[in-house]
């Protein structure tokens, strides 16, 4: 498999070489800039698939689609939500959040091996991506969620919810009322959904409203934990690799 990373942050670049050695996947070649990847296009055969950072040091990586069609499968690594990456119509097969969580970037290589994408053009209307990138449009996110109890729906507004959590392959909202409710849908779905001004996936398990935290924890191995000021049926740990994003979620 020929896989090459386009990267303006050499670090992030090596690191996620450095994890894809990890699934035993040799990255033959990393850019760094539109420029450089231009040049590259231009002068390489096109690699089986491409790890793409959206924001590179001299423009968006949409325009290296203005100059070069690329004939690449493309797993996009980014600090954009999910909302405006539904935008992107493009050969692309996932996209991975940063910093990259290794689970999260081994279940992106299975997606890709279980596709096997042909190679096909490339189709992109960079102008309108560029305007929702730089203004961002309005949402309006998820106010309320229904639970089933027993032969009664409740009805759960979103403001009440202290954290949304996975447990036993079941997604969970626990409440201002110290309840614990069962919802039809899953953590992955939720981003989707909830306002990234009011909730943060602190781990691939727990999504906390900044409105219901109590005290935040120095914990081991630079991790950080998390008191809610109702929910204590578990651990809240902030994963290594999130704690940056959450430091500045939090300001």
């Amino acid at each position: 498999m020929n896989v090459i990373i386009i990267e303006d942050e050499k670090p992030a670049a090596r690191r996620l070489s450095r994890l894809l050695a990890e699934l035993e996947i040799e990255v033959s070649t990393m850019l760094h800039s539109v420029d450089e990847a231009v040049d590259w296009f231009q002068n390489n055969p096109h690699p089986d698939l491409i790890f793409l950072d959206i924001q590179l040091s001299d423009g968006l990586s949409f325009e290296i689609f203005e100059v070069i069609e690329v004939k690449s499968a493309i797993i996009f690594t980014t600090a954009y939500d999910e909302y405006a990456l539904q935008a992107f119509k493009l050969n692309s097969i996932d996209y991975l959040l940063k910093p990259i969580d290794d689970e999260e970037l081994e279940n992106a290589m299975k997606k890709f091996r279980e596709l096997k994408p042909e190679h096909q053009k490339i189709s992109v209307d960079f102008n309108d991506i560029k305007k929702l990138l730089t203004n961002p449009l309005e949402r309006e996110y998820k106010k309320r969620f229904t639970a089933k109890v027993g032969q009664h729906l409740k009805i759960i507004n979103a403001d009440e919810v202290e954290c949304f959590y996975s447990e036993n392959k079941g997604t969970y909202a626990a409440t201002l009322d110290g309840r614990n409710y069962l919802l039809d849908t899953t953590l992955e779905n939720l981003e989707e959904e909830l306002s990234p001004q009011t909730f943060f996936r602190v781990s691939r398990k727990f999504y906390v409203n900044i409105n219901h935290i109590k005290d935040i924890i120095s914990y081991t191995n630079s991790r950080l934990q998390i008191k809610l000021n109702r929910f204590n049926d578990q651990e809240i740990i902030v994963s290594r690799e999130r704690v940056k994003d959450f430091k500045l979620w939090l300001e």
